[in-house]
């Protein structure tokens, strides 16, 4: 039981009716299906749903409290409360850090955003801190760690109420450092207000997530980014970054910049590729705040700039070189740039890129390792928009020796329809490809025919571990499949 006031503290806030002095609440609520007696409902307005609707079914149930931003309609003389907030989204933020006892200021808390390598780097921290004695949790797009606890992600960064009952989850695990991933959603719709965060980081920005119910443009976008750093005590960016002026221009904090040109406070320089053969990674060394050799078995500029992030934030936690070298080389984050040992003779890769910017800044960093091929193994989701096929049709014929085209997630579609607008992007370039609908078949297609040199790369699945068809995710992990076909060919 929690008293009302306390949970209110921090927020301004009126009392249309009723009384909150002494009240307790046994829970809090904002889905009107999770409605327990006593509970205080938070009404949130979502893009399908206004709990405000639902302010009298509410107080019907049980209701001690409502929090509202707007008027509601109650009927009878119901023992309910009911508070008006400016914002319902930022205050269900500081009333659920109240109601788990502030969580956030017993760990160590850093955030990570950005249009690409959220999840690489928050990956490399959390390998980082680990190897220098810490126990981290982690809260991303694939998954929520606890200790030993696995939990698959439904967003990038969860609602308030769930992300404060994980750092109080956190605590009671004994961890003392989380890190997550902070999507410019949950900046913009106050998921992450109620704690401030001891370190936040920015990778990089490129248009993206703009349209109905999300940003309404790329300035919109970009201004919810920059959020992060009125919420933090130092910030890490991308000092290479053209956007990252206005990133930081209302910042609250202190900041460092990571990068490879001058003016960083942390550059990299002397960067080498690696051909492992059945591996790509990077080698570079560090100038500046940290002086220093690393090496990681991921490759691509792309991949200096996360291990740079990682590297700048480590730093503040006494994390040795050493120690930091170790993790670069040992961390594997699942479905991104996934090195899957299969021979020595050639490189086998799985990435989540599904969009074509995604799928081009890959293979672009692909071909500077001069593979004998690129091969990309790939398809689109169905019930998306039909451009996505044409551009990433286009993008893997102009920079894949061989593209074999494949199912992916048909949902509602035919495959094959699927596959007939890939193939027209495909077409515009001349480059090379084969159809097989089947993905296990595309794959043991790559493996069977490779040949010494090759980069193979199976894009668009990454982390997923299903197939959806017609409404049902059928069990599918490439992992499995891989394997598969490797016992079938030897």
């Amino acid at each position: 039981m929690k008293r009302v006031e306390d949970l209110l503290a921090e927020l301004e806030y009126s009392i249309l009716s009723g009384d909150i002095e002494d009240t307790e609440i046994t829970d809090i609520v904002m889905d009107n299906r999770k409605l327990v007696d006593g509970c205080l409902f938070v009404c949130i307005s979502g893009a399908n749903h206004d709990g405000h609707d639902f302010a009298e079914e509410a107080a019907q149930k049980g209701a001690r409290v409502l929090v509202t931003e707007k008027d509601v309609k109650l009927s009878g003389d119901l023992p309910v409360a009911v508070v008006r907030v400016g914002s319902t989204r930022k205050a269900l933020a500081y009333i659920s850090a109240a109601y788990f006892d502030h969580p956030a200021d017993r760990l160590n808390t850093i955030g990570v955003t950005g249009t690409k390598g959220k999840t690489t780097t928050t990956y490399l921290i959390k390998h980082m801190l680990e190897n220098a004695g810490h126990k981290v949790g982690l809260i991303g797009t694939i998954e929520t760690i606890i200790g030993e606890k696995h939990i698959p992600s439904l967003n990038t960064t969860p609602e308030s109420l769930t992300l404060q009952r994980y750092f109080y989850e956190m605590t009671e695990a004994g961890i003392d450092s989380v890190v997550m991933e902070v999507s410019s959603q949950a900046l913009m719709l106050h998921r992450t207000d109620g704690f401030i965060f001891d370190i936040g980081v920015f990778t990089n920005i490129s248009p993206d997530h703009i349209g109905a119910n999300e940003h309404k443009d790329f300035e919109d976008y970009l201004h919810c980014k920059s959020l992060l750093f009125s919420q933090c005590g130092i910030g890490i960016v991308n000092g290479d970054d053209e956007h990252t002026p206005e990133i930081i221009k209302e910042a609250t904090c202190k900041i460092e910049r990571i990068g490879l040109e001058d003016g960083n406070d942390i550059k990299a320089v002397g960067t080498e590729l690696v051909n492992g053969g059945s591996y790509l990674g990077v080698r570079f060394k560090t100038e500046g705040l940290i002086s220093g050799s690393f090496k990681c078995d991921m490759p691509g500029s792309f991949t200096v700039y996360n291990a740079l992030c990682a590297i700048a934030v480590c730093r503040h936690y006494d994390v040795s070189e050493e120690m930091m070298n170790r993790a670069l080389q040992s961390a594997k984050v699942k479905g991104r740039i996934e090195m899957i040992p299969v021979s020595p003779d050639y490189t086998l890769m799985i990435d989540y890129a599904h969009n074509a910017m995604a799928l081009e800044s890959l293979l672009t960093t692909l071909k500077e390792y001069e593979p004998g091929r690129l091969v990309t193994v790939f398809g689109c989701g169905g019930n998306r928009a039909r451009d996505r096929r044409f551009d990433m049709g286009e993008v893997s014929g102009r920079l894949s020796d061989l593209s074999i085209i494949t199912s992916d997630n048909p949902r509602f579609e035919e495959p094959e329809a699927i596959l007939d607008d890939i193939e027209t992007g495909i077409k515009k370039t001349g480059g090379e490809y084969v159809r097989i609908i089947d993905r296990k078949e595309a794959i043991a297609y790559a493996i069977g025919n490779a040949k010494p040199g090759d980069v193979i790369i199976l894009a668009g699945k990454g982390h997923e571990d299903y197939q959806e068809i017609k409404g049902v995710k059928h069990p599918m992990d490439e992992r499995v499949l891989i394997d598969e076909v490797v016992k079938s060919l030897s």
